[in-house]
């Protein structure tokens, strides 16, 4: 059994370590573009406009997914801007929200 782990723990192990560096670019491009109207921190005080999700709260919802959140923000919302993020960008902030998941 351990023969078959290994393996498993060499590919997850440099994922997980890559995980980190991208969701701390994901909380940069947060904080730069979208913590006027959201909670993007779970130490954040909220905006004078709290009427947004929060970041944490979109995480921690039991239907949030990678592909779902992709589709969210590429898809223009009457009550949010137009942003066009980069495909960096983009990967950055669904990692970060991904990673506030309790």
């Amino acid at each position: 059994m351990l023969k078959y782990l290994l393996p498993l723990a060499l590919i997850v192990g440099p994922a997980a370590a890559q995980q980190q560096p991208m969701a701390g670019e994901g909380l940069r491009v947060a904080r730069q573009w979208c913590a006027a109207c959201h909670v993007v921190s779970r130490d954040m005080p909220p905006p004078a406009a709290d009427a947004a999700s929060s970041f944490p709260g979109i995480a921690d919802r039991p239907g949030t997914t990678e592909a779902g959140l992709r589709v969210f923000l590429q898809t223009p919302h009457a009550n949010m801007p137009n942003w066009q993020l980069s495909r960096a960008e983009m990967d950055a902030v669904v990692g970060y929200i991904l990673s506030l998941r309790r």
